[in-house]
């Protein structure tokens, strides 16, 4: 280093060499601030990643553990359905409608992705990661919320009306009894509301599904990014 300055100042005045060097500290001084704040964008971008899998492995728990539920509540209406077409009516009926005439609730860990909403959704490096995160907490799980809704609205409208009036026992997701099992089950309003009931719970089926699906995917794409 010493040799090059001093062929240069053998060619080049001095005031020029000082310049020369206050410019090339300047742009190294900003090469090595840029290259610490993209360290520390890595490092949040590692943690931040990893608090959203946290939060990803939640929800999946929490998803499966509703959809489940709501798939079994599902096949249950039919076995229901195909007692009261056989005549049969007893006491599996009362616990079969407690796994019926219920809702699904979930709600979304999502603190992760908040946090990173408010540092700046730019600071991860893949675009593709970038687009299914938004995907995932402001559209798919949308329309899970909206879907669960619909079902707990159905339930509150339709059914605890019709429980607090023709039923003489009422415990949530275990079991129900009707004043009359037989005269209640057989009542075509009552079987068109069993139907409707099911059909409505068919969209949250498949909203949920489609969340424990993306989740699959970002934590595939999250495990890339972290290794």
């Amino acid at each position: 280093m010493k040799r090059i300055l001093s062929i240069l100042k053998e060619k080049w005045p001095e005031y020029i060499l000082e310049i020369l060097v206050i410019t090339i500290g300047i742009l190294g001084a900003f090469a090595l601030n840029n290259w610490n704040e993209q360290n520390k964008n890595r490092i949040f971008e590692k943690e931040i990643l990893s608090l959203i899998n946290e939060n990803l492995s939640k929800d999946s728990i929490l998803l499966t553990e509703e959809y489940q539920k709501a798939v079994l509540a599902n096949q249950i209406t039919d076995s229901i359905l195909n007692r009261v077409n056989q005549g049969i009516f007893d006491e599996t009926l009362n616990l079969w409608m407690g796994k019926v005439i219920r809702f699904e609730r979930f709600k979304s860990q999502s603190s992760g992705f908040e946090v990173l909403k408010s540092k700046g959704i730019d600071l991860l490096s893949v675009q593709k990661l970038k687009i299914d995160l938004i995907n995932y907490y402001d559209e798919i799980l949308f329309k899970v919320y909206q879907a669960n809704s619909d079902v707990e609205g159905s339930f509150n409208e339709d059914w605890i009306p019709l429980v607090k009036k023709e039923f003489s026992d009422f415990d949530y997701d275990d079991r129900m009894e009707p004043n009359d099992l037989q005269a209640f089950i057989e009542n075509p309003q009552h079987i068109v509301l069993f139907k409707m009931f099911q059909d409505n719970r068919e969209g949250a089926i498949y909203r949920m599904r489609v969340a424990l699906a993306e989740i699959s995917s970002l934590k595939a794409q999250i495990k890339s990014q972290l290794e």
